[in-house]
């Protein structure tokens, strides 16, 4: 596959914020916490837009312990921009109201997108959209309760190829007055397996050209990025399993849409480098170095995809819970290694083809959304 020709790309309007070049960091649960975030605007030169991993409106407006942590942002986050979930309007409308009257964002997002079974089966997340009128409601609830914060919103396809929502949910978007949206190219049902459709980003944009739309799902590389955009008119992309255990991904990003092919490819002792800084990071962050070491530990296979690491090393370096620990793990490796063939290519979960998990009757009517209250809210943040 030929690299395609890059060239510099215009900037993204997310209401009053102007982000150059168009790239977001897409919200992942237990990932895109202050510390990767911190990583990823360090690569990226501080360009870009970097969103916080999902709060539950619920959970926000009680003051959860953990969700007021994690909408924390550094001094240095410029815009903060938060995620939100919920299923009932009233609850996100109070979430909403709540960060903008205690400035606690500058910028809201929300969930329509997530296809785990424990949001689905709730009515929330990528189930959602098939409801038109929760939509809306929920829409209007948080463009009216948000002020001058931007709203934008992040969605799929649809539930499955049966149940198709994108075109109308983008319609009310725009209706709502909802800044930017947002598509990941798959079906709840197709979780994260298969090819992302990026005709229906394209299909997207056409249909709401009032808005920005951003596309989602399978850019691995820089150069998919600018494929993305080429191939489907979008106006800028969300990076998410891509840039796992690969915050410098964002450094390519910028580079790329710049017009620059100055591309990062770490030798191991780099990236060991960059996996004790993450590690460090979130111990700080916890206020618990074993704690965020133990956190750490998910990343350790991504940092080391493709590298010559035996599994027994591997399975260690997993299991670490003190920094030294990790740092004498890593310094046994063969730290001179160059950056693997193949490495940039797909990485975190890839199953796919999976029911989803819907609340009884859901699918009977597209347009009812009786019996969605406060009970439907899930308590915890974090996905």
């Amino acid at each position: 596959m030929s690299t395609p020709t890059l060239t510099p790309a215009s900037p993204l309007s997310i209401g009053p914020h102007t982000v150059q070049p168009p790239v977001v960091l897409a919200p992942m649960a237990g990932i895109t916490n202050a510390p990767f975030r911190t990583l990823c605007r360090e690569f990226s030169g501080g360009k870009g837009l970097f969103v916080s991993e999902m709060i539950t409106t619920r959970a926000l407006v009680e003051r959860n312990e953990k969700t007021m942590q994690l909408i924390h942002f550094d001094a240095t986050e410029k815009p903060r921009s938060i995620q939100l979930y919920g299923v009932d309007p009233a609850t996100v409308g109070k979430a909403v109201r709540m960060i903008a009257e205690e400035d606690l964002a500058d910028h809201i997002d929300l969930n329509f997108g997530c296809p785990v079974p424990k949001v689905t089966r709730k009515g929330g997340g990528s189930a959602l959209p098939y409801k038109r009128n929760l939509l809306r409601a929920i829409l209007r609830e948080a463009v009216t309760g948000a002020g001058d914060l931007p709203v934008t919103m992040k969605m799929r396809k649809g539930i499955d190829d049966d149940h198709i929502t994108f075109l109308d949910a983008g319609r009310i978007a725009v209706e709502e007055g909802v800044t930017a949206i947002a598509l990941h190219g798959r079906t709840a049902a197709q979780h994260y397996g298969g090819t992302a459709d990026w005709d229906a980003i394209a299909r997207l944009k056409e249909h709401v050209p009032e808005i920005p739309v951003l596309g989602n799902g399978d850019i691995w590389s820089a150069e998919d990025a600018i494929r993305m955009v080429r191939e489907t008119g979008c106006d800028g992309v969300v990076v998410g399993r891509g840039c796992l255990g690969r915050p410098w991904l964002f450094g390519d990003l910028v580079a790329a849409f710049e017009g620059r092919a100055e591309f990062a490819r770490p030798t191991l002792r780099e990236v060991a480098d960059v996996m004790v800084r993450h590690a460090t990071l979130l111990g700080e962050w916890i206020g618990d170095e074993a704690r965020g070491v133990i956190d750490f530990r998910k990343h350790v296979a991504w940092y080391l995809k493709g590298f010559a690491v035996g599994s027994e090393m591997r399975k260690r370096l997993a299991i670490t819970s003190s920094l030294a620990e990790l740092s004498e793990g890593l310094a046994e490796l063969d730290l001179d290694q160059p950056w693997p063939a193949g490495a940039d290519g797909p990485r975190g979960r890839t199953s796919g083809n999976n029911r989803v998990v819907l609340p009884d009757g859901w699918l009977k009517d597209p347009y009812d959304c009786a019996g969605i209250g406060e009970d439907a809210e899930l308590d915890t943040s974090g996905g």
